[in-house]
């Protein structure tokens, strides 16, 4: 059942994110914030309420998207790296990256190639650059802020996008755009989404040492620079092929190109892109004997398991927002800052407000179904430049992609960077809240003006 909304609706965000910084353990952390939501909901049936939305959960066409696209991209992973063409790539990089810094920009720079699905960036920059910044002792957590700084952020920037095609269907589902000028809403409103534009700039900042390491990563810094780089949790644990010469850099890039082709290809159907991704691997492997058929299929089972871990992460997530929605998390926040939406602060009253229940939640797109059809006849109705109104709320959502501890981007960055989940969250989070600050003022500034 669902109940009024009311503050008691915050008590399991809360739950969820101090048990989340106490024990580093993200699957604990978000079913300890599902039992206090649900004991919240009905006490007396919260057994039988968890049943029935883990089973709405695993039949939502969403998250059966994600547990199809993930597994897959773990099976192409498994390829590329099995046969050893991950490591190919890696070494025609390394050959060209020169110190630490260089192999992060060179990260950077395949992050803002890959910007189809920040799911697809995640784990696919991550997995080819591991090597090549493992090599000048770069930590994993500092491979994995890069990676997630980009992923999102570029999928927000580019028209062309999986971020993109909700947005604009969003837009137009709640009327605040004319059928079919969904996406042309979201391309004026580009301009105006500061949290992507300032996190992407900073990467390059921290990546040469302009912007130092902070707080927990410059721990995790110094430990690399001292003792080399370990796997962490989440590593692709997958024995290579003994390497015979034959394996070349094409090898990895045209995987990777007929994943990009084939979901443009198909209107940014990523599920598509993956599966024919997956296809094209087998297919050019196989026909070159660079592995035996029997190997290919193992390794794209064994791709599979190895997001397992992830992908419960993921499940649960979801059924974390399920509860919050029940009770009513996204409109009580709403309603309580409704009163201080002046033309003036609206932006940075709902950058902030759906920043912080996105991070509090895990969830960067659902929520915001439920919040434009509320804030942005507000905006308007306030004054406020609608294209301004979206980036605020667009920039919210990419915070909460990047920011929050569990959700989907900051565990796939982690598992495709081969650290774990906690650390990465805990050291990229500085730098996460120094972009929210910057994107917080612009987006003020540019109330005024």
């Amino acid at each position: 059942m669902d109940t009024e909304p009311s503050w008691i609706s915050l008590l399991p965000a809360a739950v969820a994110v101090i048990t989340a910084i106490l024990s580093r353990r993200p699957v604990e952390s978000l079913l300890a914030g599902v039992l206090a939501g649900l004991l919240l909901l009905e006490p007396a049936a919260a057994l039988a309420n968890f049943s029935t939305i883990l089973l709405e959960v695993m039949m939502d066409e969403t998250i059966v998207w994600v547990i199809i696209v993930c597994g897959l991209m773990g099976s192409l992973i498994s390829l590329l790296m099995r046969v050893g063409a991950a490591n190919a790539f890696s070494r025609t990089l390394a050959s060209k990256a020169n110190s630490a810094g260089s192999a992060l920009l060179y990260t950077w720079f395949l992050g803002l190639l890959i910007f189809i699905d920040d799911y697809l960036n995640a784990l696919a920059v991550g997995s080819a650059m591991r090597k090549v910044t493992d090599r000048f002792r770069v930590s994993r957590e500092m491979l994995a802020y890069v990676v997630d700084s980009t992923a999102a952020p570029v999928c927000v920037l580019v028209p062309v996008s999986t971020w993109a095609v909700f947005f604009a269907g969003i837009l137009e589902a709640s009327e605040v755009a004319e059928p079919g000028q969904g996406i042309t809403l979201f391309v004026s409103s580009i301009p105006y989404m500061l949290y992507p534009w300032v996190a992407i700039l900073m990467v390059p900042l921290v990546a040469t040492g302009r912007i130092p390491a902070l707080g927990m990563m410059k721990t995790a810094q110094a430990n690399a620079a001292t003792n080399g780089t370990a796997a962490g949790q989440g590593e692709f644990a997958v024995e290579e092929i003994a390497d015979s010469g034959r394996v070349q850099t094409y090898h990895f890039l045209l995987p990777i190109l007929a994943l990009l082709g084939f979901s443009i290809w198909y209107d940014l159907d990523v599920q598509i892109g993956v599966i024919m991704a997956v296809a094209v691997t087998i297919s050019l492997y196989g026909l070159q004997r660079l592995m035996a058929w029997t190997e290919m299929f193992d390794a794209v089972l064994e791709g599979i398991k190895i997001m397992v871990p992830a992908l419960t992460i993921v499940v649960v997530a979801f059924i974390f927002k399920e509860v919050n929605d029940r009770l009513g998390l996204p409109l009580y926040v709403i309603e309580s800052v409704t009163p201080y939406m002046s033309a003036t602060m609206l932006p940075l009253v709902v950058f902030i407000t759906m920043a912080l229940i996105a991070f509090a939640t895990g969830s960067s797109w659902g929520v915001f179904a439920i919040a434009i059809p509320i804030v942005l006849p507000l905006a308007e109705s306030a004054g406020v430049s609608m294209p301004l109104a979206i980036g605020a709320l667009i920039s919210a959502s990419a915070f909460g992609s990047h920011a929050c501890f569990y959700s989907d981007a900051t565990v796939l960055a982690a598992q495709g960077s081969g650290c774990g989940v906690m650390e990465h969250a805990l050291t990229q989070i500085p730098y996460a809240l120094i972009a929210a600050v910057i994107a917080g003022a612009g987006l003020t500034v540019l109330a005024a003006m």
